[in-house]
């Protein structure tokens, strides 16, 4: 099964990487690895995380004002959906593993480009794709878009002969 994204290019970070072709002619990710990316970058977003880049002129102390932005209680301002937002973010991150989650956050939250990533976490140089593949593939499997195969009990390996393999035993030497 192939999944085709609809792709809005200027908006996605993985776009590129998506459209753009190897030297085989095939793209560097696939529609499963890229739709897991941007369905993680909505959750980011909706999960109002990002740091504000905005300068704001209300009031800081005082009466009234902005006093809740000092208060431990922002929560309890969140909407819904920002909370099961933050949640399913915090899932995603926990089922791709701490080695993982720094390049899906880098590239596809916060939209670092590769250079900028691999020195942020320590990669080496031109590493940032092949990581960032690999994350991409076990969030992915995490959001059910590549299923696994589980092998059976009946498939589990016993020996490594073929079924209908019989070993010949030889005979006893009796002297």
């Amino acid at each position: 099964m192939t999944y085709e994204p609809n792709i809005e290019a200027s908006e996605s970070p993985l776009s590129r990487l998506y459209l753009r072709k190897d030297n085989a002619g095939k793209s560097y990710i696939d529609g499963r690895q890229f739709i897991a990316g941007e369905r993680l970058r909505k959750d980011f977003e909706l999960a109002h995380m990002a740091p504000r880049v905005t300068a704001s002129y209300a009031e800081s102390s005082g009466s009234g004002g902005r006093h809740w932005q000092m208060s431990d209680n922002a929560i309890s301002r969140m909407s819904d959906n920002t909370i099961a937002a933050r949640e399913r973010l915090h899932c995603a991150f926990s089922a791709v593993g701490a080695e993982l989650s720094g390049i899906l956050y880098q590239v596809c939250c916060v939209s670092a480009g590769f250079e900028k990533a691999e020195l942020i976490l320590a990669l080496p140089p031109r590493s940032g794709k092949a990581v960032l593949a690999l994350a991409l593939t076990r969030l992915a499997r995490h959001y059910g878009l590549i299923i696994t195969r589980k092998p059976s009990p009946k498939d589990a390996i016993s020996s490594w002969a073929v079924d209908d393999y019989r070993p010949t035993l030889m005979p006893r030497h009796v002297p």
